[in-house]
């Protein structure tokens, strides 16, 4: 219900800078550098491992054509997080800051009556991105009001969201309803996905920084926020390559569910840890920091120098 939507949000909060300071050139080219080079380096992987490990169906019939769906349906989230950038920034040219732009272009998204590839998962998202922007825009006088009326907001999305949780059901998923609004019950279960996506990404970030409040003193919080917090970008892109490659192969179907929780689990934190590795070992390299992170190498900090008397 929460996790995509609420990392767009954020994605779009961050990006507000960017999209307000930033020409456009410069803006859309820094974006790509950041999001789909280090996408196509892990893609080339991906179809190397493939091709070694599967040679033979690399020369079948429309392995082009499978090449380009396994690159959208892998990394659609890095797509769909480009294209909502690209969009508002294009948005911007013409009106430099309006919240009725967003909102009108929201709508268009969401009815456009597309199915094809991962559009229907950019519609789903694109709102959370614009919600985000839209947060950071007016980040004061949505403070002010969260600050006077917290606990009746805090209420009222916790009960939205265990309603529309109690209501969710497989119709709901964008994977099934592909946000396509053909009758009343569609619209319904758009509206029912949308809805309960807000109120629960709300919650989730309420909690969040809550536990940021308590336990920021503490190592554990502080290498989850910090060191996990700034290689997010490298473990979605670790994690969507090892799933596309676990897809072509049969595994676990007759695994009871304690065997499958503990390879679940083995293979996440093999993930985190290999995403960490490969962060401490490249952060420093200039191109391969870029390459492989999609960030640039840290700057060089300044020797320290003992204040003369």
């Amino acid at each position: 219900m929460f996790h995509m939507p609420l990392f767009m949000a954020i994605s779009g909060y961050l990006s507000w800078r960017a999209l307000l300071r930033k020409s456009f050139t410069r803006a859309i080219g820094d974006r790509a550098v950041q999001l789909l080079l280090p996408m196509l380096f892990w893609y080339a992987l991906l179809e190397a491992a493939k091709l070694a490990v599967f040679s033979s169906s690399a020369s079948e019939p429309g392995s082009v054509l499978r090449c380009l769906n396994d690159s959208a349906g892998t990394y659609w989230f890095i797509w769909a997080a480009f294209v909502s950038f690209l969009l508002v920034k294009i948005l911007l040219i013409f009106n430099r800051w309006s919240p009725w732009i967003l909102f009108v272009s929201v709508l268009l998204v969401a009815l456009t009556p597309v199915t094809f590839s991962i559009l229907p998962l950019i519609k789903y998202t694109f709102p959370f991105f614009c919600l985000g922007f839209s947060f950071a825009q007016s980040r004061e006088w949505w403070t002010g009001i969260a600050r006077s009326h917290k606990p009746l907001l805090i209420m009222f999305l916790s009960i939205a969201a265990l309603v529309c949780f109690l209501a969710w059901r497989k119709d709901t998923y964008i994977y099934n309803n592909l946000a396509l609004v053909h009758d009343m019950q569609s619209a319904q279960n758009v509206l029912l996905m949308l809805v309960g996506s807000a109120a629960a990404s709300a919650i989730v970030i309420v909690l969040i920084l809550q536990c940021w409040k308590v336990g920021r003193s503490k190592r554990v919080i502080s290498f989850i926020t910090v060191e996990l917090g700034q290689s997010t970008l490298l473990l979605y892109l670790i994690q969507g390559t090892i799933f596309r490659l676990m897809d072509s192969i049969q595994y676990g179907e007759l695994w009871d569910l304690t065997t499958r929780l503990v390879v679940a689990g083995i293979l996440g934190g093999a993930i985190v840890a290999v995403g960490l590795t490969i962060r401490w070992i490249v952060r420093d390299i200039p191109y391969l920091s870029q390459l492989v992170l999609g960030a640039p190498p840290r700057p060089a900090c300044p020797k320290y120098q003992p204040a003369d008397n």
